[in-house]
């Protein structure tokens, strides 16, 4: 099945009641999918007349207490960052997709992942932070979404899947969960009607008085504090022995691996650190799967921008190197070998 339309197969099964959405390449297929499917399923399907009306929608809809998603590529995404903020400031959790393209501005349709330090770092004006999933198969794209609505419902935050293209249009066989059919209760905060049989719900993020809105501040960067401890994810493969530990999420992660069991091969002792939560960054886990590298090699579809959370993870006791692709090329596996071999000393 072709990741972007198993997203939206997978969205429906975890209970996404409504999807509100904008088209753009190359994330069309979700919408799609979700304009035939999501009526037959109970739910709402509304093309929005923009990205903006598109995460505002999602807004007032979780705050109700549904399970709400909207997806997007990266300019898109761009639009969507002010409603991404008022959901962050209003506690509310909802889903958001990002099949990253080429960028800046209109860029190209094809595959990057130069949308890391938005999804991580800049996501929005404030302070604040969203969970950030980064599958690297069909399967994963199917799996996280499950996972993304269930942590943003736990943790009352908004959750993204920070995919790309490649992932997008690829066809792998996937398994679906069975439907859920039973969801957390809301009922302690939802805008779903109080039937004068309790004290009105209010769903806001304005704050007029500035020690009020420190506080709330605060209480939420506690909350991330709890998810920092507990949620991080990471994949680590053959890095027991490793001297050089190649780090690279998503699509760059697939091309890394078959580098990393060529390198092998070739007698270059390397592994891969694949961190599946970007946000929160599974710090912990990258020095453990570290401990006895030499060198680390970040490989990403950009100029490096997951490299900086590497560096700042191990404390730069390290040395970081960087290979990178972007405008929409993909790196291959012989050129990812390449660079292991010139840290392995091993290249003319």
């Amino acid at each position: 099945m072709k990741g972007n339309e198993a997203l939206a197969e997978a969205a429906i099964r975890a209970g996404c009641k409504c999807f509100f959405g904008y088209p753009i390449t190359p994330q069309t297929e979700l919408s799609a999918y979700m304009a035939k499917k999501m009526q037959k399923a109970g739910g709402v399907f509304l093309q929005a007349e923009s990205e903006i009306a598109a995460i505002n929608m999602v807004l007032g809809a979780t705050s109700t207490g549904v399970r709400a998603m909207t997806s997007s590529s990266s300019p898109g995404i761009s639009l969507k960052a002010e409603g991404i903020s008022y959901m962050a400031g209003s506690d509310l959790p909802g889903v958001i997709i990002n099949v990253q393209r080429g960028g800046p501005g209109l860029g190209s349709i094809q595959p990057a992942q130069s949308d890391y330090y938005q999804a991580t770092h800049a996501m929005g004006h404030g302070d604040f932070h969203i969970f950030v999933f980064a599958p690297s198969s069909v399967q994963e794209m199917v799996d996280m979404i499950t996972l993304a609505f269930d942590k943003a419902d736990q943790y009352r935050m908004p959750a993204m899947i920070l995919a790309d293209g490649l992932l997008g249009q690829m066809m792998e066989p996937v398994t679906f969960p069975e439907p859920m059919k039973n969801l957390p209760d809301k009922s302690s905060w939802a805008t779903n009607g109080h039937k004068k049989q309790r004290t009105h719900h209010i769903i806001n993020s304005l704050f007029l008085d500035p020690e009020q809105l420190e506080q709330k501040v605060k209480e939420r960067f506690e909350r991330y504090a709890v998810v920092e401890a507990n949620e991080t994810q990471a994949e680590s493969y053959l890095c027991d022995d490793a001297e050089i530990v190649v780090t690279a999420y998503g699509a760059s992660a697939r091309v890394a691996k078959s580098a990393v069991n060529a390198a092998r091969k070739e007698g270059i002792k390397a592994g891969l650190f694949r961190p599946i939560t970007l946000w929160p960054f599974p710090k912990t886990e990258l020095q453990n799967a570290t401990k006895s590298a030499k060198q680390i090699l970040d490989v990403e579809m950009s100029m490096g921008q997951m490299v900086d959370d590497v560096r700042l993870a191990t404390e730069c006791q390290i040395p970081v190197a960087f290979f990178g692709r972007t405008g929409g090329v993909i790196p291959t596996p012989a050129e990812v070998l390449t660079e292991l071999k010139k840290l392995a000393g091993g290249a003319e």
